[in-house]
């Protein structure tokens, strides 16, 4: 039997999810090893290989495909670990990632200094050239300056350099040229051009990414190499696919080349999963998806069935981080994952999070030295997580120390443990009941509407609350849930993208210069084709105009349904589609607007085997008894003898009323008071969160 195995590395676990020849699932979890990730992983996979009556080499040796996701070049950026980069630039444009595009989240907040670039401005280097709107050389490039220049990053012991020319998206010759003379004068030393990059207009969206691909490549070349060795070390022989932020995978030598790809590859590939669930229970195309970690909430949507994009992820706070400017999934984090923590502040106001306790040493009931609160340890105080059975009873939990955490919080707010841990809980799910809430309203997505899919190791632990609190009445929560990300892997697809600038409007529209700029994007998508999976089989390619009314900032992704445009009626078409995506998503629209594009965007998918879902329908509905019972807390003063269930005993079909609690190998299901919760037939756990 031929096994696929789907790793995801978090900040606290690293999920494994291995689907045998039948298309079932075997969930591995295992704590993350930052220093090498091989460790971490190969202790998941262990975990995986032994419900399967297999060693580790054993299942390796019998993997077609493995799929990799990692939040190491995420981290990297986020807390700045990463290579010395030089930025180069257009002389008299120096500025560019200092001044940014502006923006502020309360514009009369002076008590938050002006951010830091993302490369100091004393490591930018200016060049003599310019190039016009139109692609006209207005000054030529001055080699021996850029060359004295190029010596001077030298000097300077740069590890990687950023290059981002004024309208190098217009004409490249200039951005081609700085790059021989890197190659000539700093061999080996990797760097980032923004045309091949990023083609689009915005100077600093372009250097912005520029910049962050480039510091990212000597961390991410060494780490997906040695990850390579590592396997092939371990008996590996199969192939190896890396989880990019577009929902799709790639291969290593694409990640090598243009690391930003990864950022995100991990959240990215949740919506993915949720997709084939709610399909798989026949619940709707536009989906909600939660995935709870030990460090971050992330929160996705997707509409009539596709995972939404955009090009505004920050990698930090809004107008605070570093912008990505990349085309990625929308995935939106905020600091309450289990491992969040709970402190006071000056006010005397409790707070959870954004800081996390990681994996170490994680929080205080992993008895590995932590010592303050976390929203896990809450759980563990309130009853909700057995000591005994914490991740399938392979690790025990301290409960002594998850209370001495609360108590210290507790004693400074004059509250009991019980009451404060309850808190806690409440105040993570306010965190991310905010985050849905932002992301679906300005997507124009009603959450009542809509399906809530749950995932993440802490998902099941107040899930039901952020259903109530959204008025959500359509709920899964996945059997793999555990493991979403990774699980979201196992339906991926090969995934390739690629983007050119060429502003137009539709009532001056250029078909000649539109139609030629989409068969360089074909010609792209066919190069990586013809390379990575030339004989694979199925593969379509969707294209998309990145489009506005008129004046407006900001663009939205329409589908470009004509192949190529002939006639008037192929850009009517257009218009058509774009007003109505408009309506959709803010409720207007206005058809004597013209329609501006500002870019155009191809993507190339190369389907790769997946498995079934699960069968849809519940079938008849009976009652599930329990055999244990253990005192929880759900906000009340005294505690709740509440039924324990572990989900090997549940049958398809079953329907458990609250209170209850559902124990999986690798997460937690709580069902509070007045909710309930029936098992489809596909394995899944349907919720009745409001009644």
């Amino acid at each position: 039997m031929s096994y696929s195995i789907c790793v995801d590395t978090g900040g606290t676990f690293t999920d494994v999810v291995v689907r045998d020849g039948q298309g079932v699932f075997t969930i591995g979890k295992a704590l993350t090893t930052h220093q090498r990730a091989i460790e971490g992983m190969r202790n998941a996979i262990a975990h995986a290989a032994g419900q399967l009556n297999l060693s580790t080499e054993a299942l390796l040796a019998r993997t077609s495909l493995l799929i990799y996701g990692t939040t190491r070049s995420t981290n990297a950026v986020v807390t700045r670990n990463v290579a010395r980069t030089a930025f180069v630039t257009t002389a008299g444009f120096a500025d560019t990632l200092v001044i940014r595009e502006g923006g502020k989240v309360n514009p009369h907040d002076y008590s938050r200094d002006f951010p830091q670039p993302y490369i100091p401005r004393r490591h930018t280097f200016e060049i003599k050239e310019r190039v016009g709107a139109g692609g006209e050389v207005v000054l030529p490039l001055d080699a021996a300056q850029a060359t004295d220049q190029i010596e001077r990053i030298r000097s300077g012991r740069f590890e990687a350099v950023a290059v981002s020319l004024l309208w190098s998206v217009s004409n490249a010759a200039h951005e081609l040229r700085i790059g021989e003379l890197l190659d000539a004068l700093l061999p080996g030393v990797p760097y980032t051009l923004s045309h091949r990059l990023l083609p689009v207009v915005r100077e600093y969206r372009r250097a912005s990414a520029t910049a962050i691909d480039a510091s990212l490549k000597p961390l991410m070349q060494a780490h997906l190499r040695d990850l390579e060795r590592d396997l092939r070390a371990a008996g590996y022989g199969g192939e190896i696919l890396v989880s990019t932020l577009s929902g799709g995978c790639s291969d290593i030598d694409t990640l090598i080349d243009k690391p930003i790809y990864s950022i995100g590859s991990g959240p990215a590939m949740a919506p993915v999963a949720a997709i084939n669930y709610a399909k798989a229970e026949g619940l709707g195309a536009d989906v909600i998806v939660c995935d709870t970690g030990g460090t971050t909430f992330d929160v996705g949507i997707v509409r009539d069935g596709r995972p939404t994009y955009t090009r505004e992820t920050w990698l930090g706070p809004r107008y605070q981080g570093h912008l990505l400017g990349m085309s990625a999934v929308d995935v939106r984090s905020v600091g309450a994952g289990g491992g969040s923590i709970a402190w006071i502040d000056d006010g005397g106001l409790m707070r959870v999070g954004p800081e996390s306790a990681g994996s170490m040493p994680g929080p205080a009931c992993y008895g590995r030295g932590g010592t303050r609160p976390t929203v896990s340890d809450a759980a563990v105080v309130l009853g909700y997580l057995d000591p005994e059975y914490f991740l399938g009873g392979r690790m025990r939990l301290d409960v002594a120390a998850a209370r001495r955490a609360i108590d210290d919080v507790a004693r400074k707010i004059g509250r009991t443990v019980e009451q404060t841990a309850f808190s806690i809980l409440g105040l993570a799910t306010d965190h991310m009941v905010r985050a849905i809430e932002d992301l679906t309203v300005n997507e124009g997505l009603n959450p009542r509407e809509s399906v809530l899919v749950a995932g993440g190791g802490a998902a099941g632990i107040n899930i039901m609350q952020i259903a109530r609190e959204l008025g959500c009445r359509r709920v899964i929560l996945p059997d793999s849930a555990g493991a979403l990300s990774a699980a979201g892997m196992q339906f991926a697809d090969v995934l390739c993208e690629e983007t050119r600038s060429l502003p137009c409007v539709s009532s001056r529209f250029d078909a000649p210069r539109v139609n030629a700029v989409l068969d360089e994007l074909d010609a792209r998508l066919e190069v990586f084709r013809q390379r990575f999976a030339a004989d694979r089989g199925g593969f379509r390619i969707e294209r998309f105009a990145e489009a506005r009314y008129l004046g407006q900032v900001w663009e939205l992704d329409t589908p470009v349904l004509p192949r190529r445009f002939r006639d008037p009626r192929d850009v009517q078409a257009l218009e058509t589609a774009f007003h109505e995506l408009h309506e959709r998503i803010f409720a207007v629209r206005d058809p004597s607007s013209p329609v501006e594009i500002v870019s155009w965007k191809a993507r190339l998918t190369i389907a790769l085997p997946r498995p079934s879902a699960g069968l849809s329908g519940t079938g008849a509905v009976t009652a599930v008894r329990s055999s244990q019972h253990r005192t929880c807390y759900f906000g009340a003063t005294t505690g709740v003898d509440t039924p324990i269930y572990k989900s090997a005993g549940l049958a398809r079909g079953g329907r458990i009323p609250g209170p209850a609690i559902i124990e999986e190998p690798t997460t937690t299901l709580v069902v509070p008071p007045a909710t309930a919760v029936t098992i489809s037939r596909a394995g899944h756990y349907l919720l009745e969160a409001c009644q």
